[in-house]
């Protein structure tokens, strides 16, 4: 089993900075994927950002170049900095852990970008 929890979350303005992190606890293989998800109301979930085996990364297009996330040397927290951060980046992050054939999840946690 694995759990995940997040933090970081919380209401910024627009153009301002905030960091996720996640912390995985349980049976964690290092060379399995971490990542974030986001889901804003009304919307799918959707990708935002993956490291996966060997420190291979890969963005959402509309976070390229203001969200950089990063892995610590254990393999068991994620961060998510996220830089000029606008209105429509409003929505529940979800911290990811791919384990092939299943997927854990976090519980969420809000960012808001708001004027």
């Amino acid at each position: 089993q694995v759990q995940l929890v997040e933090s970081g979350g919380g209401l910024v303005q627009p153009g301002e900075s905030l960091r996720l992190s996640c912390v995985a606890s349980g049976s964690i293989f290092r060379l399995n994927a971490m990542g974030w998800y986001r889901q804003a109301p009304g919307k799918q979930r959707e990708l935002v950002a993956v490291s996966s085996s060997f420190g291979t990364t890969n963005y959402a297009d509309s976070v390229k170049g203001r969200f950089t996330i990063s892995r610590d040397n254990a393999g068991n927290t994620v961060y998510l900095q996220m830089n000029s951060l606008k209105p429509e980046d409003t929505a529940v992050y979800y911290c990811n852990y791919h384990r092939p054939g299943f997927d854990y999840w976090g519980q969420g946690t809000q960012v808001t970008v708001s004027s």
